[in-house]
């Protein structure tokens, strides 16, 4: 494990936040109980992103939920690419799908969810929410069910 530590390059080190979107920040390390399921919850409390037609800044909370398998990704590379949306144009529920998507790729996880809570603009809340199971295990049956019983 120590070798893979000394690999991470944004933990422990000063780090710049990306002037845009960038997917290559994220990095990982191996999960330490790969033989069972259990969750891991992050929360972005401060997540902005830009309205792709007006420039004006939107402000969310944003969750990631997943069930780890051989790899986990590390919370300051995740905490610099979220905040490299800051001045990234998308709408909401773009955003939401392509911080899963970039998940997926880089942990291949058994299963894992975002959901974004938008603060209201122009009197109307967006709460994104899209989530994946591995295709062909039962997480992909728990994907199904939690979206069949979504409530926001």
């Amino acid at each position: 494990m120590n070798r893979e530590k000394d690999n991470l390059q944004a933990l422990g080190h000063k780090s710049e936040i990306p002037d845009d979107y960038a997917p290559g920040v994220l990095e990982t390390f191996e999960n330490q109980h790969p033989e069972r399921d259990y969750w891991v919850e992050l929360l972005c409390n401060e997540f902005t992103t830009l309205c792709p037609i007006t420039g004006q800044p939107d402000f969310a909370e944003l969750k990631v939920l997943y069930i780890p398998d051989r790899r986990m990704v590390e919370s300051k590379s995740l905490k610099l690419y979220l905040f490299s949306f800051r001045n990234h144009g998308d709408f909401h529920e773009d955003c939401v799908n392509i911080i899963l998507n970039d998940l997926i790729k880089l942990m291949d996880p058994r299963y894992i969810e975002v959901k974004g809570n938008f603060v209201p603009r122009g009197g109307i809340a967006i709460h994104p929410y899209a989530n994946y199971g591995r295709p062909g295990t039962s997480y992909e049956q728990l994907a199904f069910s939690r979206m069949e019983r979504y409530q926001g």
